[in-house]
């Protein structure tokens, strides 16, 4: 069998125990309805000529039915020909395609990261399948192997995705339809194992392991998804040949970032070692440590009190681990690390597309969407292919695109909107607490409002994340989109817009908003009646390093934990509900129900795609771009979390999800745009970074036109309060701002303008030049690569011409 159903009946005997006789009559009503579409939908199959073997097991007070289905030569045939799947002509020597083992081997240095992994798939070459041509393709007289199992999934899917169950005007169109009104409870690819045994069907005992009679989720599991492997290649092919294209392609790509965040990794530390020495040799600090009593700040707020300039010391210092030369130099370094890993991740994407046959699966090969082929108002001739297919009008499509964005654009300026309350909400909570009267609260008004603005933006975030995901969802579907791939691309660009503003916004805020439009003593600029908050005394790269650290590590520490616990959680309580009230049959024969494959998959979690893994990675790559400026060990943390990531992705994949409909794919998608937009990105904002939230000009300025050595510069960077602020308090006081006792800004702030937005002109420049430059320089698909496609082109005429001849 390669597919499974699954759906649950109640007996005839406990039907009639229902809580109250309308409730009872609408779940019979329910049930009838179910039972003709099921009923419906199985003799269609039965039609297409699908084998079906059934299998029941008593469960409480339900019955749960599985049936296994598989497909007989002719309908295999049929399909494959009409999804085109490549099938092998000719077997190729075998290609290593890891740049890093053939730079080791030419440098001499053992590779530590390879490994042998035994049943090492084969590689061919291959064509789109044609019936009358059988008998050129390699292995084609074992019609039980010919069919990779892949394809035979490929190929059921596609026929329970398109089989009529009701009228097609109301879409009563595929199993994902029945799937959603509960009809089936599910339907599944069987996983491959040995015959199960008590340590489940991809644990090992060492007697197999010596025998090398493994499966190929038992490889995988062994040489992937054991803990062990951490530091060695993953088995890029077998992952491939079991999963599929696109699942293989995640997992490359996860792979190759990592490890090009070793480097990262390296030039980070050294830039925060060197912050560690340049703060203790720092005479800005020492000034700051060394005042006492003589600089007397402005309150921070009404209520606050006027405070010293020495009691922020400790967080004055901490602010040079980040704030310095080196960051400018890591800055741009990290803005061209960026450009170089997307421009050698198109040559690692081009050369597995074409080692994996789908380098023209896009504009040629991908079929339309089944969901899409149902319900498409009419058909065209395509002019690529020349075959008929379902058309969708692109005027149609264009106008619920633009209709589906306006939507869209609502949605993420409520975002925005609650975002600027969550701000009024922490400063009116502040000025509340402090002036409640209560030690306690007045002590620590400010963390208060924090700690509880964050919880509720969390929840706020949560709620509306689910309800725009599900929105998301309806608007790709409403816009019709032909293939898979461009429906998935469709959607992932509406969710990654929204997922970006809810995760950008503060780190956003704190780096670029907060303390920029402040005012001064007795001119103090409000929104909305509230006072414009300022930085923390310590300045606002500090606030921002502290915020990007917590993300870091402390949110992917969480997601880790998460990811590990919540699916054995989900396992367990998904067994825990099927196995709970099983009723064995005669003496034996539970244990052999018990055991049944199918029965050990059902038990397992639905895959849902791998949107969420790739959220979470292309956030991270935002986070060690966008933001470098402020936290240089940022690249390292997420390499850490990064190497703990890959694991827990494939044991997931292994052991705790079902097995997943392989699909084809040529690459990552619409993600690699977004990581080309976030580095442009990355670009303007650690220049604006650097010039307006840092100290780095202000401190080259007052080197260059005061004194080389610094002495002075703290006083330099402090105003005196306003002549009127002063009558009004009786108090002389200082703040941070270059103006003059009247409040108006000096000449140095309109240098120091000039200077900023200048560095930040060239700073662009000279970074999106150079980044140019490599682009230009390194090809997108290696000559390697070039030359085998032009081998396979000149192969193929050749055949056609003896075919001809």
């Amino acid at each position: 069998a390669d597919f499974v159903l699954v759906w649950e009946t109640v007996p005839w005997e406990l039907s009639g125990q229902q809580d109250s006789r309308e409730n009872g009559d609408i779940q019979e009503r329910s049930a009838t309805i179910h039972r003709t579409w099921r009923k419906k939908f199985l003799d269609e199959l039965h039609t297409a000529g699908i084998r079906m073997e059934k299998h029941m097991t008593r469960v409480e007070k339900k019955v749960v039915h599985y049936l296994l289905l598989s497909a007989p030569w002719s309908v295999l045939c049929y399909y494959a020909e009409e999804l085109q799947l490549r099938v092998p002509l000719q077997a190729l020597p075998r290609q290593t395609s890891n740049w890093s083992a053939s730079v080791l081997r030419q440098l001499g240095i053992p590779n530590l990261m390879a490994q042998e992994v035994p049943n090492l798939p084969l590689d061919y070459y291959t064509c789109p399948f044609k019936a009358n041509k059988l008998r050129w393709f390699l292995g084609s007289d074992e019609q039980d192997t010919f069919f990779s199992t892949t394809q035979r999934h490929q190929i059921l899917y596609k026929i329970l995705a398109t089989t009529q169950y009701g009228h097609s005007r109301d879409q009563e169109v595929g199993v994902d339809r029945l799937l959603s009104e509960n009809v089936f409870t599910a339907a599944f690819p069987l996983h491959e194992a040995r015959p199960c045994r008590p340590p489940g069907p991809y644990k090992l005992r060492p007697e197999e392991l010596a025998a090398g009679s493994l499966s190929p989720r038992q490889v995988l599991f062994q040489y992937w998804a054991s803990w062990w492997k951490w530091s060695k290649y993953q088995p890029l092919d077998h992952i491939r040949k079991y999963f599929g294209e696109k699942v293989a392609f995640y997992f490359a790509w996860l792979g190759f970032y990592t490890g090009w965040l070793l480097p990262a990794a390296v030039v980070g530390m050294v830039v925060f070692i060197t912050g560690i020495f340049l703060m203790f040799s720092d005479v800005p600090s020492q000034e700051v440590c060394g005042s006492e009593e003589k600089y007397w700040m402005c309150p921070l707020c009404k209520t606050c009190p006027y405070w010293q300039l020495s009691k922020i010391c400790s967080t004055f210092m901490t602010g040079r681990l980040f704030d310095h030369g080196g960051t400018i130099f890591f800055s741009i370094f990290m803005s061209l690390w960026a450009v170089l890993f997307l421009e050698f991740w198109k040559r690692t994407n081009a050369s597995l597309a074409h080692h994996w046959d789908c380098s023209e699966f896009e504009d040629i090969e991908e079929q339309p969407r089944p969901q899409f082929t149902a319900v498409a108002p009419m058909t065209i001739i395509n002019p690529i292919t020349g075959a008929e297919e379902p058309y969708f009008p692109k005027r149609r499509r264009t106008h619920r695109i633009l209709a589906g964005s306006m939507v869209i654009i609502m949605m993420i300026a409520m975002v925005m909107m609650f975002l600027v309350s969550i701000i009024l909400y922490r400063a009116v909570v502040a000025i509340l607490l402090s002036s409640s009267g209560y030690f306690w609260f007045v002590a620590s008004a400010s963390r208060i409002a924090s700690i509880t603005g964050s919880v509720v933006n969390l929840i706020f975030i949560l709620i509306l994340s689910k309800i725009y995901i599900s929105l998301a969802h309806f608007l790709t579907k409403w816009e019709m989109h032909r293939t898979q791939t461009k429906y998935e691309d469709a959607f992932t660009f509406k969710v990654f817009i929204f997922q970006f503003v809810t995760f950008y916004s503060s780190p956003v805020y704190i780096a670029f908003f907060k303390g920029k439009f402040v005012g001064y003593p007795g001119n103090y600029r409000s929104f909305l009646g509230v006072r414009n908050e300022e930085c923390s005394p310590g300045g606002c790269l500090i606030e921002l390093a502290q915020e990007l650290l917590v993300i870091m590590v402390g949110k992917q520490i969480i997601n880790n934990v998460q990811e590990l616990a919540i699916p054995k959680l989900k396992c367990w309580w998904h067994k825990h509900k099927l196995l709970s009230g099983k009723k064995p049959g005669k003496e034996g024969e539970s244990v052999l129900v018990e055991q049944a494959p199918w029965m050990m998959d059902h038990q397992l979690l639905v895959f849902e795609g791998l949107f969420d893994e790739y959220l979470e990675m292309v956030l991270q790559f935002g986070f060690i771009t966008i933001f470098v400026a402020a936290c240089p060990l940022a690249p390292l943390f997420a390499l850490l979390n990064n190497w703990v990531e890959i694991r827990l992705d494939a044991h997931k994949f292994i052991c705790d999800y079902r097995r997943p409909v392989a699909e084809r794919a040529q690459g990552i998608g619409i993600w690699f745009s977004i990581l080309e937009a976030i580095t442009h990105l990355a670009v303007i904002s650690n220049a604006f970074l650097i010039a307006f939230t840092s100290d780095f000009l202000p401190r080259m300025y007052y080197g260059y036109v005061h004194d080389s050595s610094l002495r002075g510069y703290v006083n330099f960077t402090l105003a005196y309060a306003p002549w009127d602020f002063v009558l009004q308090s009786n108090t002389t006081c200082r703040y941070r701002a270059f103006r003059d006792r009247d409040g108006n800004l000096t000449l140095t702030y309109w240098q120091l303008l000039a200077i900023r937005l200048g560095f930040v002109i060239v700073f662009e420049h000279v970074v999106f030049f150079t980044g140019r430059v490599i682009t230009w320089l390194v090809p997108d698909i290696p000559e390697s690569v070039e030359v085998k496609v032009k081998r396979e082109r000149y192969l193929a005429k050749e055949a056609l011409a003896e075919n001809k001849v």
